[in-house]
């Protein structure tokens, strides 16, 4: 395989979508070397066939507002890859939403399922309606026109969508409970569903336990405490609050946090007293995160801006969204003394990003690797709805715990260079593809 070559022809057909050229740029070099240990996978043409999606699902959704008035969105499905289980992957409603960005995270998701150890595909979905200012009527009316057509295309041993950004807990039950309605079956056909009809105690804090855990792995092969280090988080949703919650568990200080709209940074850090506002804010009063400096005015709010160029901090942990930190802010992290990176959102660096990390040898850990954790707890919900039991926190922790632990492995396996330096980006993308690639050749050309 020549990547270079694979990536170059993917552009000419695909030339409307960035992000999914983007994501196959970063993926196929770190794995080209790997790749032609094997002439049989050339020969299969397995590359390009795992590229490119197996389907692509497309329709329109019809629904009506407060007002009465009809309103059109696009919906989408990706089902990019079945060879070690159903496909799996969120479903992400906001307006960024298009096939390109919903490729990308399904190629991204295919290689975060294996690494997982657990038996699941790749798949992403959404639409471009965004949740933001609409009634709670107006969502469950969306969700249910949504699910219309989507049905067709899901099932327990087909495809398990989750959610992703806009997609709460309040979503999953609308789609939930109209997929019930359409089928007349009660399975375990989404994940991220509430505690009394399904759910996984752990879920909701999957994703920023996980890449937490994932953190203390990387900064035990340097002898580092997080005890008493200050982080940058961003994003202030799911992901942020419960990656806040166990660094200020674990003693660590989380100095921010942002919205769409801009950052506020705590001089005195962000304790548990000041967590719960943040949870009250974005969860019950979907507040905008400048509320924060008004009840806390020793914070300062900085608008349109992200926390990336405060000094003082030792760890960063994007969790908002893709393409958040470009090269010139990770140029600032390294000069203001940031010795580790690990990604609590979807590819939130840059290409360029990563190389000035990986350039000044510090810690820097990909999404497919580090955040893990959510669709890792997903996976565990699957197993206790076909067993139709429920585990205790514990259980599910413990297990959360493991897996974390054991993707980490896998990248130090693969990804540890001459020098010593871990490349985990490397590591993260041979354990993932291998897998993957192993379970194509065993199944015949399909």
């Amino acid at each position: 395989m020549n990547a270079q070559a694979v990536i170059e022809n993917l552009k000419q057909r695909f030339p409307n979508e960035p992000e999914y050229i983007q994501a196959v740029s970063q993926v196929l070099p770190t794995i080209e070397e790997e790749y032609n240990k094997h002439p049989e996978f050339d020969k299969a043409n397995l590359i390009e066939r795992l590229c490119i999606p197996d389907r692509v699902i497309e329709f329109r959704v019809s629904w009506v507002d407060d007002k009465g008035n009809v309103q059109t969105n696009m919906g989408y499905r990706i089902q990019h890859n079945n060879v070690i289980g159903p496909y799996k992957g969120g479903i992400r409603f906001h307006k960024s939403v298009n096939l390109g960005i919903l490729k990308f995270l399904a190629f991204e998701q295919t290689f975060k399922n294996s690494l997982t150890t657990l038996p699941m595909g790749g798949a992403k979905g959404g639409s471009d309606f965004s949740p933001r200012g609409k009634s709670d009527a107006e969502v469950m009316r969306f969700c249910q026109a949504f699910m219309t057509e989507l049905y067709r295309h899901v099932g327990a041993d087909e495809d398990v969508p989750a959610g992703d950004i806009g997609v709460g807990g309040r979503e999953v039950g609308y789609m939930f409970g109209m997929y019930k309605k359409l089928t007349h079956q009660f399975t375990g056909m989404l994940t991220g569903k509430g505690l009394s009809f399904g759910g996984s105690l752990i879920r909701p804090e999957a994703t920023g336990y996980g890449n937490v855990y994932f953190l203390l792995n990387m900064l035990k092969t340097r002898n580092i405490d997080i005890k008493g280090k200050k982080v940058l988080v961003s994003g202030a949703g799911n992901v942020a609050q419960y990656t806040m919650e166990k660094l200020i568990q674990l003693g660590a200080i989380p100095m921010t946090c942002s919205d769409s709209n801009g950052y506020i940074y705590d001089p005195d850090g962000i304790d548990r007293e000041k967590l719960d506002f943040i949870m009250e804010l974005k969860n019950v009063q979907r507040g905008r995160i400048k509320e924060y400096a008004e009840k806390y005015p020793s914070a300062k709010y900085v608008e349109g801006k992200k926390p990336w160029a405060e000094k003082g901090c030792e760890i960063a942990l994007p969790s908002a969204t893709q393409n958040e930190i470009n090269e010139e802010a990770a140029k600032t992290l390294v000069a203001n003394g940031v010795i580790a990176v690990s990604e609590g959102a979807n590819m939130p660096t840059t290409p360029e990003a990563i190389k000035v990390f990986q350039d000044a040898k510090i810690l820097y850990s990909p999404g497919k690797a580090a955040n893990a954790g959510g669709v890792s707890v997903s996976g565990l919900e699957m197993s206790q709805n076909s067993e139709r039991l429920s585990w205790t926190s514990e259980e599910v922790d413990n297990y959360l715990h493991k897996i974390m632990n054991d993707i980490h492995a896998n990248c130090v396996k693969y990804g540890t260079e001459a020098d010593g330096y871990i490349n985990y980006v490397k590591g993260a993308n041979v354990a993932g593809f291998m897998k993957v690639a192993n379970a194509m050749m065993a199944q015949g050309i399909v």
